[in-house]
């Protein structure tokens, strides 16, 4: 259920003042959206973005103009809040983590060979 907005602010020059609390990440949050609203198909990683900040903005109480920016870009990309979430469950359930597409895969340790070749 939508919560109740209160009047557009006067403040043109900061729309995260919009009568409503300021939050902390708003400005990391607000490339982040602008970036979603840019996307005409949305990538694994926008996906997973919207749902993360989906779920960090439902119930605060500001951050109006991110919160509508962001479900624009969820109703442009053809998607429900629940299709959305039932996605990005889908990717992180199969295995997807931050910074994975396209990464080389490398070994992970130390380095020691213990492969039993060791020079004497």
């Amino acid at each position: 259920m939508p919560q109740p907005r209160p009047p557009a602010s006067p403040d043109a020059a900061n729309p995260a003042a919009d009568d409503g609390q300021s939050h902390p990440l708003y400005s990391l949050d607000r490339a982040t959206v602008d970036r979603l609203l840019a996307a005409a198909a949305p990538e694994e990683v926008d996906l997973i973005d919207a749902a993360r900040l989906l779920s960090r903005y439902r119930g605060f109480p500001g951050a109006f103009d991110l919160q509508d920016d962001l479900a624009r870009a969820i109703r442009l990309w053809g998607l429900s809040e629940e299709a959305l979430r039932e996605r990005a469950r889908a990717l992180w359930q199969g295995g997807w983590r931050v910074g994975a597409k396209g990464a080389v895969a490398e070994p992970v340790g130390s380095g020691f060979d213990a492969s039993g070749d060791a020079e004497s």
